[in-house]
């Protein structure tokens, strides 16, 4: 018994799907017809192209920025030499001023000396 409840519970299954299969509309076709295609084609938009004002502004911008960039990095090198040198310099000044300081001191050492001599 229990077999023959499950035998027509799988046919009347079985029977809905058919029958609902049955009830679809056909599957649409994919084709095109010259109209469709005219009118697809005009639905397009229309590319523009680039204004020679917007790509001259593009390139000045680039350009500028560019030479900005070049010119900053040859100042920043420049700054750097003279910044060197000068820093160079000055430690040379330097050491030049204490030479110059041990000098003073041992003549004024000797001057001092000399004096006490005389005394």
């Amino acid at each position: 018994m229990a077999a023959r409840i499950s035998s027509m519970g799988a046919r009347s299954v079985f029977a809905a799907s058919t029958s609902a299969i049955a009830m679809r509309p056909a599957a649409r076709n994919f084709h095109a017809t010259s109209r469709s295609l005219a009118d697809a084609t005009a639905a397009l938009p229309i590319r523009k192209p680039v204004g020679a004002f917007r790509g001259g502004l593009l390139g000045f911008l680039l350009g500028s920025t560019l030479a900005g960039g070049g010119v900053y990095g040859y100042a920043l090198r420049d700054y750097k030499a003279s910044n060197d040198l000068l820093t160079e310099d000055i430690y040379a000044l330097q050491a030049a001023c204490q030479r110059l300081n041990a000098y003073v001191k041992t003549l004024e050492d000797k001057m001092d000396a000399a004096e006490r001599k005389r005394k």
